[in-house]
């Protein structure tokens, strides 16, 4: 039987049943804007109450986080510079103490993206990203796994990159440290389990990149399968099918329009 998927409409994103994060808490990094903002706003959707992490964005933090509240949400502000080991070890706890509730779900959505290649990328700045991308990911799962009480089941959710799959010739240093979160992925799905689940996000281009330049924000539409831009909302919906699903653990979710297929 051959199906005409031309004649198909576009179905809704696969949401689990809604309010089935009542009762959470959850640790978004960089969540003041863009994407971070979205998946904030979803978690609080889903009735977890948010503890929205942000490092310069004040006032982009503080208009998400009254947006979270005015639609009937809980959330509070937390501030950090994830490239400081001490700050992004403690911050699970900071979170803890600013919710008055137990961290049991993990977003690591912040990190930066330099237009740097493997040529030019100085000592310093390459320290920074690998500080920011990859290790404080590694010390807030600790931290959360640390503070997560006993018998409580928790979740991380890392938004990684389809560039660990199909490398391009530019951000050299930034793909080198999505490639460690992607194996940390793995890694921490084994060693937290069972307790704890990890999943990633592979994202393509979503957005455009805030600093110009590169290879990234040059992908035509028409050359990916779906010949349809992924939008924030698609990540937050693949993040709430994760968070939902108790089955799916150690996962690298594309979230491309298929663009890792080329």
């Amino acid at each position: 039987m051959t199906i005409d998927h031309t004649t198909q409409a576009a179905g809704p994103a696969y949401r689990p049943p809604r309010g089935f994060l009542t009762g959470r808490t959850a640790l978004v990094t960089g969540a003041a804007r863009r994407i971070g903002r979205t998946l904030a706003l979803a978690l609080a959707d889903e009735g977890a109450q948010v503890v929205l992490h942000h490092r310069t964005s004040t006032s982009e933090a503080a208009e998400t986080a009254a947006t979270i509240v005015e639609g009937g949400g809980s959330c509070v502000l937390i501030r950090g510079d994830l490239a400081d080991a001490d700050v992004a070890g403690g911050l699970v706890d900071s979170a803890a103490r600013a919710a008055a509730a137990a961290v049991d779900i993990l977003v690591n959505n912040a990190s930066i993206f330099p237009p740097t290649g493997m040529a030019d990328a100085m000592a310093e700045e390459w320290d920074r990203i690998q500080a920011v991308n990859l290790r404080a990911p590694f010390l807030l799962a600790q931290g959360l796994a640390r503070q997560l009480p006993t018998g409580a089941a928790g979740d991380i959710v890392s938004l990684g990159d389809i560039r660990v799959l199909r490398p391009g010739s530019d951000h050299a240093p930034y793909t080198v440290s999505k490639s460690g979160l992607h194996g940390l992925t793995r890694s921490l799905a084994v060693s937290l389990a069972p307790r704890i689940r990890v999943n990633e996000l592979l994202l393509g281009p979503v957005l455009p990149p805030e600093t110009p330049g590169g290879e990234y924000e040059h992908v035509p539409r028409e050359s990916l399968p779906t010949r349809r831009f992924p939008r924030p909302e698609d990540v937050a919906a693949a993040m709430l099918f994760v968070l939902g699903n108790p089955a799916v653990t150690g996962q690298s979710l594309c979230i491309d329009g298929g663009q890792h297929l080329l």
